[in-house]
């Protein structure tokens, strides 16, 4: 395989464009090209992360000595057509470069000696057909872009043109990892230039692992604008409690609540760090109901999993279930409760020493516990608990929690001795997120109980002595949650 040019042109081949017209004559291109306003190139002063990315990227060359590591940002996605979803860095290569929502597709960072190199394709010249003929990368088609001096200056970084990182991955060997996962062009070109032996593919795989557990103790930075996108998140969650009335109104309400959440998280952050669950009555116990097309109907609970993801590309996780009609019915509170209940045993042992799957045991047990004094279980709550038993994972079959961070199920190529079996340290955040879903035609169920489902999520960051929840001002147990809807609705 060439890889001379493999990073210079459009990578992703695009159907045809019914906005193209007849190629441009010459005198087009000149007046096109000519009186335009002069540019002045002023250069950032370095953004809060450069430092903290800095130090990040210290850490990871000092791993791999005498390696070329390269971390590619990967490439826009199609849609439909000519349409692309909206770009988003891979993760790994944010937290190296401290380059987050106004990330530059097709940039690739490469490590190597102690130096770190940014290469992004730089603006054009407005004297050039891909100022306004590429619908891609043109400033005619998307705004203005950076100039090489500039983003050296905001992230602190050395920059070069994407044309040079060509010889870069053509010179990959055997001392040369990348990130196989964010490029699938990049690395088709560095194992065509390397090779790509067994033990190659294992260096690769390792250098994946260390991105992921590097990752699990977050920095001051980190924590800071993990605090900021709760606070957005429970903002957005009081826009859906004010908008209720309207909610209901609607035939698909649950789309009206994923909307006006949605934009809260534009209006404050880049976007939702995922789709935003609103399963309201019996869809509350679809764990992943993201259609969202459903009514919200008084008397009914609704379900709501959603976060805000700041510019910084750092999420917020959290899970409310609320009564739409503001009071929990006794077979919805005795749930919910029991769900508080679960989530308080998991707060409970949380802190550092443990191991990260005790906080899941913690919770399992309250939940083991409550089902079987209620008759659901075929065996004892101790039997359940067996590891040949499980009985009561019938009724939350997910985990109790998951790291977060710049994912919303952040850190997940990290080693299990590293995650599920890791011993948790200050600055780890994680969910805590135990639920109970009662499906509509589950005959091991009581029919009253039927139809229910409560999910309590919250953030927490662990500290010398436990764990705070960054989530703390979101209302959680049964009576503040109505006391919160009544106070929004007025």
């Amino acid at each position: 395989m060439d890889t001379s040019d493999a990073l210079t042109t459009t990578k992703a081949p695009r159907a045809t464009s019914n906005r193209s017209t007849l190629p441009p004559g010459a005198s087009f291109k000149e007046y096109i090209g000519s009186q335009w306003a002069e540019r002045a190139d002023v250069v950032p002063p370095a953004r809060e992360q450069a430092s903290f990315a800095a130090a990040r990227r210290a850490k990871l060359a000092a791993m791999y000595p005498g390696k070329r590591l390269i971390i590619p940002a990967g490439g826009t996605k199609v849609r439909s057509n000519d349409t692309d979803f909206p770009f988003r860095a891979h993760s790994a290569f944010s937290w190296l470069t401290g380059w987050a929502a106004d990330a530059e597709p097709d940039s690739v960072l490469v490590l190597e000696d102690g130096a770190a190199t940014l290469y992004f394709r730089e603006r054009a010249g407005r004297d050039s057909d891909e100022f306004y003929s590429n619908p891609q990368i043109g400033e005619f088609w998307i705004g203005a872009r950076p100039s090489l001096a500039q983003v050296a200056g905001d992230l602190a970084l050395a920059t070069a043109g994407i044309a040079d990182a060509s010889a870069v991955v053509a010179a990959s060997d055997a001392d040369t990892l990348v990130l196989r996962e964010a490029d699938s062009e990049i690395t088709a070109a560095v194992d065509a230039a390397r090779g790509e032996s067994p033990d190659l593919l294992d260096a690769d795989a390792q250098l994946a692992r260390d991105l992921s557990e590097l990752r699990l103790v977050k920095d001051a930075y980190e924590l800071s604008e993990l605090r900021a996108a709760v606070a957005s998140t429970q903002r957005g969650f009081e826009d859906i409690i004010r908008a209720l009335p309207q909610i209901t109104a609607h035939e698909r309400g649950e789309r009206f609540v994923e909307g006006v959440f949605y934009t809260r998280a534009r209006g404050e952050g880049n976007a939702v760090g995922y789709d935003t669950i609103a399963a309201a009555g019996p869809h509350a116990c679809i764990l992943h109901w993201t259609r969202n097309d459903g009514p919200v109907v008084p008397g009914d609970l609704i379900l709501i999993d959603a976060g805000v993801e700041g510019d910084s590309l750092y999420t917020a996780d959290i899970t409310r279930t609320l009564p739409v009609n503001g009071t929990f019915t006794d077979a919805q509170r005795l749930v919910y409760e029991t769900v508080r209940e679960a989530a308080d045993a998991a707060f409970a042992v949380a802190r550092p020493g443990i191991r990260f799957r005790e906080v899941h045991a913690a919770a399992m047990e309250v939940i083991a516990r409550r089902t079987a004094e209620w008759g659901l279980l075929p065996v004892t709550a101790e039997e359940a608990l067996e590891a040949d038993g499980q009985q009561h994972r019938r009724y939350m079959v997910h985990g109790t929690s998951h790291h977060l961070g710049l994912d919303v199920h952040d850190c997940a190529a990290a080693r299990r001795e590293m995650y599920q079996d890791g011993v948790l340290e200050p600055g780890m955040v994680f969910t805590i997120e135990p639920g109970l879903y009662f499906q509509p035609d589950d005959l091991t169920v009581p029919e009253h109980l039927r139809g229910i489902g409560v999910r309590i999520e919250d953030d927490v960051v662990v500290t010398d002595s436990g764990v705070e929840s960054l989530s703390a001002g979101i209302p959680r147990t049964a009576d503040d949650v109505e006391a919160w809807i009544a106070g929004l609705r007025g």
